[in-house]
């Protein structure tokens, strides 16, 4: 593999906070010296890539750098136990795509320790479809449904047309829940397509939220955006409901009382799908590639090629992307 080139997004920074992204050669022998060696099939887009691609230093530090926080692809060279070469593999959030170069290359080299076999009811494009956002819908479906039945009333998914919300919404509709949608966007035939019951507006939701709690609706709900949004679904949980917290486009911030959790019992539970223990992984990892693998998976995602990712970058920055957008690097 001595000198090998490979095409990459390299992102760069010519003068200081300025920067560029173009695709450019890189050599295997410059990529960080892991375990695993992978050549890339498919990658996919997620909303940190775009922040590592625009030079965002709470994600990515130094620059120039390959971002692409997802990977699928075949292993080429292993040091590790476990993985050997030809195995077909994943690797998902650590701190790929992040300050270790990602899957926007046509290779990675990562430790062993990322590294997930791929399940055998999935294929590359399938993980990808998945990828970190399915993984981080996977687990707050997981813990979602240890506590919540079907039978204890409606789902609120937010930012449901996203990437995470999309994927939840099309998990929890398979599973036989009753699933209702909030989105910002116009449009959202996606989220009936995926057995959404009821869609409402971002406008419309944060109307009227001001008391301390307000009506009870949602058994359960699963917020992908955090600030006004989040806090209005909790205030609007029923007595016991589940309420799972993985992401803050909207804001970092909860404007809330304590009101909802000691007159309701309503419980918040904090998802973090980027150092998710290997054995968590890996079972919501089989969830994904069997049970609650759904019919509409194949049809929610655009697939596109290192050189178009430009624009898409762009796209997901103005919130306009909707379900999953796949690189194809093969």
């Amino acid at each position: 593999m001595d000198n090998l080139s490979y095409k990459a997004l390299i992102v760069e920074e010519p003068e200081k906070n300025k920067f560029t992204r173009e695709i450019k050669s890189a050599l295997v022998n410059d990529l960080p010296d892991n375990d695993v060696l992978i050549r890339v099939n498919y990658s996919s887009l997620n909303y940190k890539d775009a922040l590592s691609a625009t030079g965002n230093r709470g994600v990515t530090r130094q620059y120039p750098h390959t971002p692409g926080i997802d990977a699928a692809g075949i292993v080429e060279d292993s040091q590790f136990a476990g993985v050997k070469k030809g195995d077909k593999v994943i690797v998902t959030s650590y701190d790929l795509g992040m300050n270790t170069s990602g899957g926007f290359g046509q290779y990675i080299r990562v430790p062993g320790e990322w590294v997930v076999k791929l399940p055998k009811g999935l294929d590359f494009k399938q993980s990808m479809i998945f990828g970190t956002a399915g993984f981080t819908a996977g687990m707050s479906v997981y813990k979602l449904i240890k506590t919540i039945l079907p039978e204890h009333g409606k789902i609120l998914v937010t930012g449901a047309t996203g990437g995470v919300g999309s994927l939840a919404v099309g998990i929890l509709s398979h599973l036989g829940y009753s699933v209702t949608g909030v989105s910002g966007k116009t449009g959202t035939t996606l989220l009936n397509d995926l057995g959404a019951k009821h869609v409402i507006s971002r406008d419309a939701f944060l109307q009227n939220t001001k008391p301390p709690v307000l009506k009870a609706q949602w058994a359960g709900v699963i917020d992908t955006v955090g600030g006004d949004i989040l806090a209005t679904a909790i205030k609007s949980t029923k007595p016991d409901g589940v309420v799972t917290c993985c992401g803050n486009v909207a804001s970092p911030d909860l404007p809330i009382n304590v009101f909802p959790f000691i007159l309701r019992g309503v419980s918040l539970l904090g998802i973090d799908s980027q150092n998710c223990p290997m054995d968590f992984r890996s079972k919501v990892w089989e969830k994904l590639s069997s049970e609650w693998k759904f019919d509409m998976l194949d049809q929610i995602y655009d697939e596109i090629f290192l050189n178009q990712l430009d624009n898409k970058i762009e796209q997901i920055l103005k919130g306009e992307l909707k379900g999953r957008t796949l690189i194809n690097l093969d």
